[in-house]
């Protein structure tokens, strides 16, 4: 049984935007340049868990840092192909945030990306807390606590709501109600039913209806 929840903090990519195709063409035009050979998407998947600057390190080297900022405008010219949010999340944004909801972001993207998706997609002024990645590796666990130590909301009164199996449990290690948002095509819902989500969504309107019942 699901308590009532006061708090949200949502993942970015596949989540609360189709951003995924955004980052995946940012980096192939990186490494087109640094790396000297073309990445697959998958290549480039396996790589996630590091923020932006921590994968371009990773593949080129000691370029890193013109790496990161060709990055960075690569990602701002194909943000394009993202112009707005999953529909359905902005008018439940506004909601939340009218009712005093606390909401926060926690994604694995840098600072630099994320503060070009937020601004271009309109999120900025949702979240109380962002809290964005690092070049060392995945630290979505140490972020969700920071939010809710930001907070002072107990874990299991917050809910994290990711794409990723590896949010689900990340959701989980830090005590929080673990959710699964499956409405982006890149989503896998095999996969994220099997880490056992308190609850998954095919659609955001799904969603919709949840946090209806459950967010006071």
């Amino acid at each position: 049984m699901t308590p009532p929840l006061r708090g949200l903090i949502f993942d970015l990519d596949g989540t609360l935007c189709d951003t995924l195709p955004v980052c995946i063409a940012a980096f192939q035009d990186v490494f087109a340049r640094y790396a000297l050979r073309p990445y697959s998407a998958d290549e480039i998947r396996a790589l996630f868990g590091p923020d932006e600057a921590g994968i371009i390190q990773r593949v080129i080297g000691d370029d890193w840092e013109a790496g990161l900022a060709h990055y960075l405008d690569a990602y701002a010219s194909a943000h394009d192909a993202c112009p707005a949010p999953f529909k359905g999340l902005l008018p439940l944004l506004h909601d939340l945030q009218a009712r005093d909801v606390p909401l926060a972001l926690v994604t694995g993207k840098g600072a630099g990306s994320c503060a070009i998706s937020l601004e271009r997609l309109g999120l900025a002024t949702f979240f109380s807390v962002v809290k964005t990645g690092s070049a060392a590796g995945a630290v979505k666990p140490q972020r969700i606590r920071a939010v809710l130590a930001h907070w002072g909301i107990p874990p299991e009164q917050v809910a994290y709501v990711g794409d990723a199996p590896t949010d689900v449990l990340d959701a989980r290690a830090c005590g929080v109600v673990a959710l699964a948002a499956a409405w982006a095509t890149s989503s896998d819902p095999t996969a994220l039913a099997a880490t056992q989500p308190a609850a998954l969504f095919p659609t955001v309107a799904d969603f919709a209806r949840w946090v209806d019942r459950y967010v006071i």
